[in-house]
């Protein structure tokens, strides 16, 4: 396909404001993070490069998850820049009207999409695991570590009075909750002392309420108890940043995941959202590069940058919103995972197709 001498102009300019927002926002994620790497270790034997050197590895898994961010911002930019140089009315003069330019761009955003998902994503997923890697290195220590693999989640701990081992191990992970849960209590010498099996538990603090539980003690005597309160060093929000690792994994592992996990009966869900959001940022990212061009093509009478720019971040926290809680029912199962991802990206197109129906008009 041979474009046209307009296209290519258009294609060069929207791709170097993207270029220029991502390194502003790598710089920023840097000296955001670095601070965050050294408190970590600040306490901790490790080499003085340790804190740099995972800071870079962090960086390009925090770009892909704020991309439609920095498409936003690209396109806001790209038009300020047409603006300024009263380019728009040189190509209007010839032919190229609002909607050809928004075309052109959108095209470009798809193209870069489908390259983003292709190559970077498996390149900030490999950085990200050995980034993980290193730090677990660190902040592995004999009192407690949790992983999670394909038999679901395991926690190694020990009791506050540091003379019991537990070991924990729950199949399925939804918000605030943990179910299919087994707990090994050992001694030191890790003897067999009680082993305690819930359906479920509340696990919002770490004082875990256990539902409808079965103690199996080793004297083989059986307790079953409504509620147990297990004391613990991992809560909610520990638990949920180790599942939040997926973004660790390539395409091609978390398929594999997914496939095991449908194989063995554990539920899949978070996988599926992982991996259902990895293919659907092309469309994002053109559908966010579509309301960037409505905006500006609307707002021509904003004559500062600024407020343009408070426009498009108020825009894209919006959004950002509508598809968090949208993930989050995806997440509590509430609603189906093809939906959770999709149904707030159905709107966003809703609302581009509207605009450009009115662009066209014009």
């Amino acid at each position: 396909m041979i474009l046209k001498q307009h296209e290519r102009y258009l294609s060069k300019l929207f791709l170097k404001n993207i270029f220029i927002i991502v390194v502003v926002f790598v710089f920023l994620s840097f000296f955001l993070n670095i601070f965050e790497e050294i408190k970590y270790f600040e306490n901790k034997k490790s080499e003085a490069y340790i804190p740099i050197f995972l800071t870079v590895l962090n960086i390009p898994s925090i770009v892909f998850e704020i991309l439609p961010f920095i498409f936003l911002l690209g396109v806001m930019f790209f038009f300020i820049s047409l603006y300024e140089k009263d380019e728009i009315q040189l190509l209007r003069s010839n032919g190229v009207d609002n909607l050809k330019i928004t075309t052109t761009i959108s095209i470009v955003s798809i193209i870069l999409g489908i390259i983003l998902i292709v190559l970077y994503y498996s390149f900030s997923a490999n950085l990200k695991s050995l980034y993980l890697n290193i730090k677990y290195k660190y902040s592995n220590t004999s009192n407690h570590l949790a992983v999670v693999n394909e038999d679901g989640l395991w926690i190694k701990e020990r009791s506050i009075d540091n003379k019991k081992i537990f070991i924990i191990n729950a199949k399925n992970y939804k918000i605030n909750s943990l179910e299919k849960l087994e707990i090994t209590e050992l001694s030191n010498n890790y003897k067999l002392l009680n082993t305690i099996v819930s359906e479920k538990a509340d696990i919002r603090d770490k004082n875990w309420t256990l539902r409808n539980v079965k103690i199996y003690s080793q004297d083989k005597k059986t307790k079953f108890l409504n509620n147990y309160i297990y004391s613990s060093s991992f809560n909610e929000k520990i638990i949920s940043n180790l599942y939040s690792n997926l973004n660790s994994l390539n395409i091609l592992q978390l398929i594999k995941l997914k496939n095991n996990y449908h194989s063995i009966g554990y539920s899949a869900t978070e996988v599926s959202l992982h991996l259902n959001k990895i293919y659907s940022l092309p469309s994002y990212l053109t559908l966010t590069t579509i309301i960037g061009a409505l905006l500006m093509l609307k707002l021509t009478f904003i004559k500062s940058k600024f407020f343009l720019v408070v426009v498009g971040v108020s825009v894209s926290v919006v959004f950002y919103y509508i598809n968090y809680f949208s993930l989050l029912f995806g997440k509590n199962e509430t609603l189906p995972v093809e939906v959770a991802v999709w149904l707030p990206q159905l709107l966003i197109l809703l609302i581009c197709t509207l605009g450009l129906i009115k662009l066209n008009e014009n």
